[in-house]
Order: C-alpha cells, then sequence, then structure tokens
C-alpha cells in the first residue's frame, strides 16, 4: 500500500487533531486504501491549504476528508478549491465539545458541498468507510472490502 499513489487525502488544521482522527487511518488501511495526511491550517495557512488543495486532483487523490474542531473551516475551504468529494469530521476540540464544528460544517452554501459525519471517532471512522464506498464505485478490490466488512457486521 505504501508503494501505491494515494486515493484520499486526510487534512487536519493542527497537529493535535492526530490522535482524533487515528480511526481515519486503522479504517482506510484496513480496506487497504492508500491515503496521504497533512495538517494545514485554513486560517493559519491560506495559502498553503491553496496551493495543496489545487493539485490534489491532478495527484490522483479522489476523495478529501477533513476534520476540523471549533470553527471548522477546512473542509468548507477544501471544498471550495476543488470538485473532489470531501467528507467533514467535526472534531471536539472546543467547550462546545464539537456541536460548533458540526453545526459549521454541515452549513455550508449550496453548490459547496461538504459530507458531513459523526463527531469525533464515530465520524473519523464513518469518513474512511465512506471514502471506501465512493472508490468502490469503480475499484473491485476496494468493492469487495467493502462488501466483507458489511457482511460482518449483518451477521455478528
Amino acid at each position: 500500500m505504501a508503494d501505491e499513489a494515494p486515493l484520499v487525502g486526510v487534512l487536519v488544521g493542527s497537529s493535535s487533531d492526530e490522535p482524533l482522527i487515528a480511526p481515519v487511518f486503522e479504517t482506510l488501511e484496513s480496506y487497504g486504501i492508500s491515503y496521504e495526511y497533512n495538517v494545514i491550517s485554513a486560517h493559519r495557512k491560506p495559502d498553503k491549504l491553496t496551493e495543496y488543495v489545487k493539485a490534489v486532483k491532478g495527484r490522483g487523490l479522489k476523495v478529501m476528508i477533513a476534520a476540523a474542531g471549533g470553527a471548522a473551516a477546512l473542509p468548507g475551504a477544501v471544498a471550495a478549491l476543488t470538485t473532489l468529494p470531501v467528507i467533514g469530521v467535526p472534531l471536539p476540540s472546543s467547550e462546545m465539545k464539537g456541536v460548533d464544528s458540526l453545526h459549521a460544517i454541515v452549513q455550508m452554501p449550496p453548490g459547496i458541498p461538504v459530507g458531513c459525519v459523526a463527531i469525533g471517532e464515530w465520524g473519523a471512522r464513518n469518513a474512511a468507510h465512506m471514502a471506501a464506498e465512493i472508490i468502490a464505485l469503480w475499484d473491485e478490490k476496494v468493492a469487495a472490502a467493502v462488501e466483507t466488512y458489511r457482511d460482518r457486521l449483518h451477521s455478528a
């Protein structure tokens, strides 16, 4: 998997967010999906974010996962810069325990959608599952892994 070009870009705005999104990495790896991970703040490094996101499509990425807490501008900023599917993960990093982030991510203006999952760890896992389902639309190996995972859920 390390030799494969990444299909999913995973972004957070702060390195302190990494433990909160670790389930993204674990879940993508369980499907055999290659990914890249970057820390780029939408507020502190807008030029770096723009440069990165504008290049991802040309490098072969197919889905973006952006996790953010507080004002949670990162997922929306990513969606504004690419037509790739963007999945936002609200993080419980503020006094409001992620409810503020959830509201910020789901209230995107028409035409700049961000798929939004649950707050925190469940959301991180579901973001990776959703990315797998998107990739499964054209990748038979990932499609089979998604089917196998779902079969295990139904038989448990």
